[in-house]
């Protein structure tokens, strides 16, 4: 997957990853298509730094989500 590229499928790929790596247990609450192109290099940030950790603390995991849900469409 060449995630250099600002696509839709790519933002799936990487919150699908992420929400996989972090055990999201409410998935409704990371969806996709809640994310858009426009915070792509934020959100590829965040999906690189969570590949790269084996795992986290609890404080580290709210953290995240808090920073995903700032990435979030204004709707």
């Amino acid at each position: 997957m060449n995630l250099s590229e600002k696509t839709v499928e790519n933002v799936e790929y990487m919150i699908e990853q992420i929400k996989e790596k972090l055990k999201v247990l409410n998935l409704g609450a990371i969806k996709p298509s809640h994310f858009d192109e426009e915070m792509y290099e934020e959100l590829k940030e965040i999906y690189e730094m969570v590949m790269k950790k084996p795992s986290f603390s609890p404080n580290e995991m709210q953290a995240l989500v808090e920073e995903l849900g700032n990435l979030r469409k204004n709707k």
